[in-house]
């Protein structure tokens, strides 16, 4: 199913490992060859969807900007240490501007202090900076609340006053965008169903095998539960996956809008996936930087900007299915928010202690 989907996903994969380039003809900038600005993106796992989203936004806002050569860069799988090397690696080429975003926010705040010590405009995205990072400027969700809107899917789906266990599963434990979103999720759950018994959250991987044996083994540890409801990518899926094949009657979920993760909500195995909206934020977050540098000699706002999220269900699935079919259709699906967004900065604009 989606034939067409994976086979895009899997070009631009090829495409992103070898670093994209979004060019044009703009007047603007002042680096890079031929007055072009040299920028690029680092994300913490280019073969997982999530991260494939925000690289196609913020290429999509570099090509529109037009100008700019782009380059995107990450590790294979989630590698903390990988991705530092790459993105000093970047700093070396990307000397007007980089986005970035990882899951280990500690092991990145002097590697980024030092590309702000040498002038270069550093945008935090997706994951907020830490204090010693010099990195002022967050373009990211409110993960607190997109956990409780998954909580409250799911609380309409379990009938009142429900009763039992719901089990939570988090792919890296300690990075706050997962943390928040899991926390969310049992707040909300002690706040409007008191009965129900909350476990974890239990680290369940971002890498696809490892996350299906870390649900798996939760699955056959707590057979009676309500629900099993995971706050990352490979969550949805394996999730919807061991339901399958196990004709499990609990109610499954987990974020992003992988192919897979949209087949399973297509077909009911899973209530709903909560969608980030990561290719949006790609775009928000290049689109500012690239602004910044033209208009306002690389400074860029001190804050929180606030990108939203929404719920992916029945109702909605085929709209999503076809958002998803290309960067075009993403880009054109988007835009009417993109404008609102970009048109008016300072009323999205957060302090970034706020930033959950």
């Amino acid at each position: 199913m989606h034939r067409r989907l994976r086979t895009l996903s899997a070009a631009l994969g090829a495409l992103v490992l070898l670093g994209a380039a979004g060019c044009g003809d703009s007047d603007g900038g002042s680096g890079g060859s031929g007055g072009k600005l040299d920028m690029g993106i680092a994300v913490a796992n280019i073969s997982l969807n999530f991260a494939h989203e925000m690289v196609l936004g913020a290429e999509s806002a570099a090509g529109h900007a037009g100008g700019v050569n782009f380059k995107a860069v990450g590790p294979p799988n989630t590698d903390g240490p990988a991705e530092v090397q790459l993105f000093q690696n970047l700093t070396a080429r990307a000397k007007d501007g980089i986005v970035l975003e990882n899951l280990d926010p500690p092991i990145f705040t002097r590697p980024a202090a030092r590309a702000v010590d040498q002038g270069i405009p550093i945008v935090a995205l997706d994951t907020s900076p830490t204090d010693g990072s010099k990195v002022t400027f967050y373009v990211g969700n409110d993960n607190y609340a997109l956990g409780e809107l998954m909580a409250t899917e799911a609380l309409k789906r379990l009938g009142d006053d429900p009763k039992g266990e719901i089990v939570i599963g988090v792919p890296n434990p300690g990075t706050p965008v997962l943390d928040n979103r899991a926390k969310g999720i049992a707040d909300t759950f002690k706040k409007e169903a008191p009965d129900v018994k909350i476990l974890g959250p239990f680290q369940t991987y971002s890498d696809p095998g490892q996350n299906y044996s870390a649900w798996s083994a939760q699955v056959n540890a707590h057979p009676d539960a309500l629900a099993f409801l995971g706050v990352g990518d490979a969550d949805s899926y394996n999730l919807a996956k061991i339901k399958k094949a196990e004709g499990g009657k609990w109610l499954t979920a987990g974020f992003d809008v992988d192919p897979k993760t949209l087949d399973a909500v297509k077909d009911g195995s899973n209530f709903v996936a909560i969608d980030p909206q990561h290719f949006l934020k790609g775009y928000l977050s290049t689109a500012m930087l690239i602004e910044a540098v033209r208009q306002n000699d690389g400074k860029l706002p001190d804050g929180w900007f606030l990108s939203p999220g929404g719920v992916v269900d029945s109702s909605n699935i085929d709209e999503i299915i076809t958002r998803q079919k290309s960067a075009e259709a993403a880009y054109d699906w988007y835009k009417p928010t993109i404008d609102k967004l970009l048109g008016d900065q300072e009323a999205n604009l957060k302090p970034l202690k706020d930033a959950r």
